[in-house]
């Protein structure tokens, strides 16, 4: 029988080279590895404040894939439901740097292992091992089988009384067309029980403009609770218990955004799963979201507990 978990989430991880200085990215002579994928940046958030995790995946019998799990294992995430194959590569990305705005990143994934992941890879007792599961909508983006397994997945979930969290994560390139893809991530949010639009994302997938019409959308089709980040504003937050705006917390310099979704995805599910109020889960969501995009990479500023009170208490 398998450990208990507390979360289980599956997806894509990637090695990720992000350029040292500032500039165009193909002018970048040197560049930092690490790991990427949002799935990857959540399980590494929630390990890091004490949770139980399992990422699900398959990788390329590669230097790339060993670097992964290798990573995976130093964070005390549970590899033990990643698959290595030999006829696919792990996928890769590079990111420039900036100094304001969102970087550039150029993604090399087409066709990867992950990408081959089918409902034949679910294994429904290591899923049934965790308490929760948290989902986003980059992994049933990347293929047909792929977008299968976490319909698959979603309503295996469910039907084992667990709950699920949803993260729309829109990465339009991935998806044949714009309406293609509301309709796959409405299909999926409607599913779980947390729903973390960003506003831009929430207008884009609802055609509403306010955050109580968007979270009004999606408790109409069956969601508990929806959270939608703000920016640097914070966050409003709509359930059956009552709604509320939530203010984000001051960040001394922006290093790179990417991640600070995740992050903010991390401290909402930890909060809720250590039964804190929802306002101080949301409230944690901010702060780590503003923490994240103080650092470079994807992961490197997400905080353990004393880091994370520490910031929090100023």
């Amino acid at each position: 029988m398998n450990k208990k978990l507390d979360v289980v989430t599956f997806g894509e991880p990637m090695a990720m080279f992000y350029a040292n200085e500032p500039g165009e990215l193909h002018k970048a002579l040197s560049f930092s590895k690490g790991m990427a994928g949002a799935e990857c940046n959540v399980s590494v958030g929630l390990s890091r404040l004490g949770h139980s995790v399992g990422l699900v995946t398959k990788l390329g019998e590669d230097n790339f894939g060993h670097f992964i799990t290798d990573t995976l294992n130093k964070e005390n995430i549970d590899t033990s439901n990643v698959k290595f194959t030999n006829e696919y590569r792990t996928g890769m990305l590079v990111k420039s740097k900036v100094l304001t705005g969102d970087p550039v990143v150029e993604y090399f994934r087409k066709n990867s292992a992950a990408s081959t992941i089918s409902l034949s890879d679910f294994d429904g007792d290591y899923f049934a091992s965790a308490k929760h599961m948290h989902v986003t909508g980059i992994f049933p983006a990347v293929s047909k089988s792929c977008h299968e397994f976490a319909l698959h997945a979603v309503d295996f979930m469910r039907s084992q009384g667990k709950t699920v969290s949803f993260d729309p994560n829109l990465r339009p390139s991935l998806w044949p067309d714009t309406d293609t893809m509301v309709k796959a991530i409405n299909g999926l949010a409607a599913r779980a029980n947390w729903v973390f639009p960003g506003i831009s994302e929430g207008k884009l997938l609802t055609g509403h403009d306010k955050p109580e019409a968007i979270a009004d959308f999606y408790l109409a089709r069956g969601v508990s609770l929806v959270v939608i980040k703000l920016g640097p504003e914070g966050a409003y937050f709509k359930s059956s218990d009552g709604e509320g705006y939530v203010p984000g917390f001051k960040v001394k310099e922006v290093v790179d955004t990417v991640g600070a979704g995740d992050g903010f995805a991390v401290g909402v599910i930890s909060g809720l799963l250590e039964q804190l109020p929802l306002q101080e889960a949301v409230r944690r969501g901010n702060a780590i979201g503003a923490i994240n995009v103080m650092s470079p990479g994807d992961m490197d500023g997400l905080p353990d507990q004393e880091k994370l009170q520490k910031f929090m208490k100023q």
